[in-house]
């Protein structure tokens, strides 16, 4: 997957949203798409209102196109609501775990943080990004790994709420997955419905 190297909160205007995965910075000081026309009022139409629901999804979660057909496929192909299935693989993928456990300031730098080899899961090491964690399997960082930069920039992060779902030991930088993800974990406003709308008529 292309790595995403544009400004990140001009993605977060045009999409009238604040992804806490893309960013940690605000939209707050331009609550308002970028551009001339920014701030005159524009309707959606039923397809760019599911098209921006699916690009909040794309871009919160640093996947591409193709990657994100992928996890609808398989979503959709599940046996329990697609919506919730969608979310729920999104929200395993261990540079989003290492996030929500706030070992990492956005979901770039916890995927880099992987890619680079500092992250275990259950004592091995593994540098896949897209790596699926599972109910009962703990994430944490290597020794020499724990007071790196990142590390430590993620940790002064504020602004959210650790997820229910992981039980986190911020002294230890590890944190164990104690069940699936759902469909309100997601920490930011989406109609993953729209998601569900979008592609139901290109797969």
């Amino acid at each position: 997957m292309s790595r995403f190297t544009g400004p990140r909160v001009k993605v977060m205007r045009a999409l009238g949203v604040e992804l806490p995965g893309l960013s940690a910075k605000k939209t707050e000081r331009r609550p308002y798409p970028p551009g001339q026309h920014g701030q005159a009022r524009r309707k959606l139409s039923e397809y760019g209102l599911r098209l921006r629901e699916k690009q909040k999804v794309r871009a919160n979660y640093g996947v591409g196109e193709r990657q994100l057909r992928r996890v609808m496929t398989e979503a959709r192909a599940s046996s329990g609501v697609t919506g919730a299935k969608l979310i729920e693989l999104l929200e395993r993928r261990l540079d989003n775990v290492l996030f929500r456990a706030g070992f990492a300031r956005t979901i770039p730098s916890a995927r880099q943080l992987v890619a680079h080899g500092h992250v275990l899961v259950d004592g091995k090491r593994v540098d896949i990004p897209s790596f699926r964690v599972s109910p009962g399997q703990t994430v944490a960082l290597r020794e020499k790994s724990q007071k790196i930069a990142p590390v430590e920039a993620g940790l002064t992060r504020t602004d959210m709420l650790p997820p229910s779902w992981l039980e986190i030991n911020k002294e230890g930088r590890s944190a164990k997955m104690t069940v699936v993800p759902d469909d309100q974990s997601v920490p930011f406003s989406l109609q993953v419905q729209l998601v569900i709308e979008y592609y139901s008529q290109r797969l």
